[in-house]
């Protein structure tokens, strides 16, 4: 496990959940070449499955006051698919590039709802045709919490910020149809999150 430098960014949740994460990336990202990483936080996520995976190009992306952050960690991995971070906000601007992958862990329940409708509505400019889409996160279905850990971190979120919280999977499920992208995975992950995965199939509606 890595530790944490005085100067790096650290997030403790990252290295409990890469290699579970890392397992469904190796099924749906065998046969890709190019990922997105939209909201690289710290940066960790990046190194690990770019380092797992050496197949892919990672694409390290998040707002602009983040990226000195993510390049601490790419710099000191130094590895040869990860480009330098790009700056990224959802509802402003994107990265002019296309990939056959996208990847964002734990960012849907931080953006605001209105970023979250604007991200699924960008992804057919930047998801080549056939494209892979993996969210990392917790949902609620039905419009209920999974769990009572789940509901007090929604209330944690929202007491934080208003515009934040634990996404209904149901609704984001719409908007990646709208999108063009087909669901072929969700799949239950430890400490009550998911990994959903979807398959661009034609252009948004």
């Amino acid at each position: 496990m890595n530790s944490p430098s005085p100067d790096k960014p650290y997030a403790p949740s990252c290295d409990r959940n890469r290699d579970v994460i890392l397992e469904r990336l190796r099924i749906h990202f065998a046969d890709r070449r190019t990922v997105l990483e939209i909201g690289s936080g710290t940066g960790q996520h990046a190194v690990h499955f770019a380092a797992a995976l050496p197949h892919l190009c990672w694409q390290c992306s998040d707002r602009e006051d983040m990226l000195p952050g993510i390049r601490m960690w790419l710099d000191e991995a130094a590895l040869p698919n990860t480009p330098p971070p790009l700056p990224l906000d959802v509802s402003r601007f994107w990265p002019d590039a296309w990939h056959d992958a996208v990847f964002s862990a734990n960012t849907l329940h931080i953006m605001a709802w209105e970023e979250v409708v604007a991200l699924f509505a960008a992804l057919p400019a930047v998801l080549s045709p056939g494209g892979v889409l993996v969210i990392y996160g917790p949902f609620n279905y039905d419009g209920r919490f999974t769990s009572e850990s789940n509901a007090d971190f929604d209330r944690s979120l929202k007491a934080g910020a208003p515009h934040r919280g634990i996404r209904d999977f149901e609704a984001v499920d719409a908007l990646a149809r709208n999108a063009g992208l087909q669901l072929i995975e969700d799949h239950e992950m430890p400490a009550n999150n998911r990994c959903v995965m979807w398959r661009l199939t034609k252009g948004a509606s």
